[in-house]
């Protein structure tokens, strides 16, 4: 059974991005401890089966993300070394974005602002069907730009969706630039609250401030949607990529690969 490492599962993303010389590394780092907590401590899969039908649900809306999420699902067992050594290669299933094709990945996004829409569906669906099953979203910051977001915000409150979970990864860039200047959002925290979600925020990448608020989120059967707001850094883990936004699109080198991952090797 994997204990989800985090420095484990970052070498599997250095390793997935140098090996199919692509990108969107610093948006899968910033995400790691959130999704290592998840899948440690929260998500279940019955009999360890993708499909069960009883499993909670885990959506990543910033699908560009998805790197993080592939690791994890190679922890599973899911996914092969082979899958993650040939990532992005010809003829490989695993793709720059998260894809419904792929075990253990629920929805198809990367055109952002659809994640949390399907997740809120399936939130509704085990209320439908009395189950006690969880609906984990993890949105970006810069994501909270689309207009379907808000909708789906306010559809799930009305709707008493308890059992939602959206986890913001707030690491304060997109695509462009930083969040606040793209389009200033103000504090998340308090637009959800607004919304009608129990809120609250925590330092995305300490694991047992996360942990922590998820138990606490879960236990209130309120008829109140639930947000975490998780302060993170876009590249965290390698000091040469913490908060440069230039690792969304750069690609690994044979030199920066190598220093990448001697880093890691130093961390405790």
């Amino acid at each position: 059974m994997s204990d989800f490492n985090s420095k484990t599962l970052r070498a599997t993303v250095l390793k997935m991005a140098y090996a199919g010389s692509t990108v969107h590394i610093g948006c899968a780092f910033s995400i790691i401890e959130i999704l290592a907590v998840l899948y440690r401590n929260h998500l279940r899969y019955p009999d360890n089966d993708a499909n069960a039908g009883l499993r909670d649900y885990m959506v990543l809306s910033k699908g560009h993300g998805v790197m993080a999420q592939y690791a994890c699902l190679h922890e599973k067992g899911w996914l092969s070394s082979y899958d993650l050594e040939n990532y992005f290669s010809d003829g490989s299933r695993l793709k720059g974005l998260s894809d419904a094709h792929v075990i253990g990945c629920e929805v198809t996004s990367g055109s952002l602002g659809h994640g949390l829409p399907v997740g809120v569906g399936m939130a509704l669906g085990a209320k439908f069907n009395k189950t006690d099953q969880h609906c984990y979203v993890i949105a970006g910051d810069g994501e909270m730009n689309e207009g379907p977001m808000w909708e789906a915000m306010l559809f799930a409150k009305h709707w008493k969706l308890d059992n939602l979970v959206v986890i913001v990864d707030e690491n304060g860039f997109q695509a462009m630039g930083t969040t606040e200047q793209v389009m200033h959002l103000g504090s998340l925290q308090d637009k959800f609250s607004a919304f009608g979600f129990d809120t609250l925020a925590v330092d995305g990448h300490d694991e047992t401030a996360l942990d922590t608020a998820l138990s606490a989120l879960k236990l209130m059967k309120n008829g109140s949607p639930k947000a975490i707001i998780a302060r993170t850094v876009k590249g965290k883990g390698v000091s040469f990529m913490e908060h440069q936004n230039i690792w969304h699109y750069t690609r690994l080198t044979p030199d920066t690969f190598e220093s990448a991952m001697a880093e890691l090797e130093e961390k405790q």
